[in-house]
């Protein structure tokens, strides 16, 4: 197992290869694309070249081979070929099948049976869904105490079964429900909060075609994007779990734009193989990661050098200035929770709260409105310390009914005023790693009662602020 306990072990790869961040904190990924090796072509040799350039400039700590792999007979002569391309360079690979994978003798379980016999293939097939090949690779920390990261491999089928549908088949509900179900394993062993992941597959979602066009959008669109007619909710539970920082994908050859869309990464690799179809010159898309920051870089290698660098969530790579950050303050021992001020009346502004007489007061564990409150014409102060985790840009945001602030240190970071409809505001403050005073602020008038408070950085994923961050006043 790549990872200690039984929870994972439905799901992940099951290898003594156990994958973890460099020393310096990185981890870098060579995707290759779209190869159609065909065994008896001449321009085998043209593309192994290409996937060795490729190895040899950038020193991948894995390659992953997203579809159309194999598309010729002899089949199984053909993926051991391609398999033996890796193991000479000692480099371990992984698979997502594509559409043309299986389409003559070979079957799709047979494939992961066969790579299974190299040292060098991490791949496997996974448990009993769609597809073959839906698995997840964790990525260990340096110090491998947690795992920092996840890969997810996943198949995007080939054609539709149902003869009134034309083009290409869709990753499936029961695929959707198993990711959704492994992204929530994960994130309940890193307290709770989303794990920074990439995820793999060879069919471009429809979602793709929305961004086009977008200033964060960089590349080459060469064709249109042929994805699915069914959209089967896959992107829509990426946005809900807040894993997934980037869906990479082949298939195109034409294409190899990267863009965001809903604060999620869509990017089409570079096709590799030299009998593939396609004027774009073969090479591959390169990611790297950093430990625990939910950020990656990205650009395309080739013959000719490296082009298209992009980095997210920035979208185009570019150095951000370094923020001056607010110092911490020195707190001994501090006791979890929150404090709160409960307070009644007609507010209209955060300064009327001032002049109010506190009617309740107590403990709580999170920035939470108590049910035995009154519904309507109040207002709660809570304080607390944050244990921030890292010198970091952090952003903060309220989600409220009606108005709400957030002051960090003396500073309002937020301002969310009263009085309205559920709505989101958010701002940005440099905090140094330690504990910071905390003061959140919200002013309830009539109809919905609704608070949330939470933050993000670029290795934290927005989420609610979660409890073991948050520890008792003095």
């Amino acid at each position: 197992m790549l990872i200690a306990g039984n929870a994972f072990q439905s799901f992940s790869v099951q290898s003594q290869k156990q994958f973890r961040f460099k020393q310096n904190h990185t981890f870098k990924i060579a995707q290759f694309t779209d190869i159609h090796w065909n065994n008896n072509s001449p321009k085998c040799a043209q593309t192994t070249e290409t996937i060795n350039l490729v190895l040899t400039a950038e020193k991948p700590d894995l390659a992953i081979l997203t579809g159309d792999i194999v598309t010729d007979l002899p089949e199984k002569e053909g993926w051991l070929a391609v398999a033996d391309i890796f193991s000479k360079a000692k480099i371990h690979f992984a698979v997502a099948l594509g559409n043309h994978d299986s389409e003559r003798i070979i079957l799709r379980d047979f494939i992961f049976d066969l790579l299974k016999e190299n040292p060098w293939f991490v791949g496997e097939k996974g448990p009993n869904l769609s597809g073959c090949g839906n698995y997840t690779i964790p990525l260990q920390s340096v110090d491998k105490k947690s795992i920092a990261a996840v890969i997810y491999c996943l198949d995007s089928n080939d054609y539709p079964k149902e003869k009134r549908l034309a083009g290409y088949s869709w990753i499936k509900y029961d695929q959707v429900g198993w990711y959704r179900k492994t992204s929530d394993t994960y994130s309940s062993s890193n307290h709770h909060m989303p794990l920074p992941s990439l995820m793999f597959f060879h069919i471009p979602l429809i979602e793709f075609n929305s961004i086009v066009g977008k200033q964060t959008t960089i590349g080459t669109k060469g064709e249109g994007v042929a994805s699915s007619e069914i959209n089967s909710g896959l992107f829509g539970s990426l946005i809900e779990k807040r894993d997934v920082m980037g869906v990479f994908v082949g298939h195109d050859h034409n294409n190899n734009f990267i863009g965001i869309d809903h604060e999620i990464c869509l990017g089409y690799g570079q096709a590799t193989g030299s009998s593939a179809y396609g004027k774009l010159e073969r090479g591959a898309r390169i990611i790297e990661l950093r430990e625990n920051e939910f950020t990656f870089d990205s650009w395309i290698r080739t013959r000719t050098g490296t082009s298209d660098k992009f980095t997210f969530p920035v979208g185009l790579n570019r150095d951000l200035p370094q923020p001056t950050f607010v110092p911490s303050k020195n707190v001994k021992d501090p006791k979890p929770g929150v404090q709160y001020s409960y307070f009644e009346g007609n507010f209209k502004s955060a300064d009327e709260v001032k002049q109010a007489k506190v009617v309740k007061s107590g403990f709580t564990k999170n920035f939470f409105i108590a049910k035995e409150l009154v519904r309507d014409s109040f207002a709660i102060e809570f304080k607390a310390w944050i244990k921030i985790p890292k010198n970091e840009l952090y952003t903060f945001y309220t989600y409220s009914d009606d108005g709400s602030k957030i002051i960090i240190d003396g500073q309002e970071v937020v301002n969310n005023p009263a009085t309205h409809k559920i709505k989101r505001a958010e701002g940005e403050i440099a905090l140094e790693e330690g504990y910071h005073e905390l003061k959140v602020l919200h002013i309830q008038g009539d109809a919905t009662n609704e608070l949330e408070v939470g933050f993000a950085s670029k290795f934290i994923r927005e989420c609610k602020i979660p409890d073991w961050l948050l520890f008792e006043p003095y």
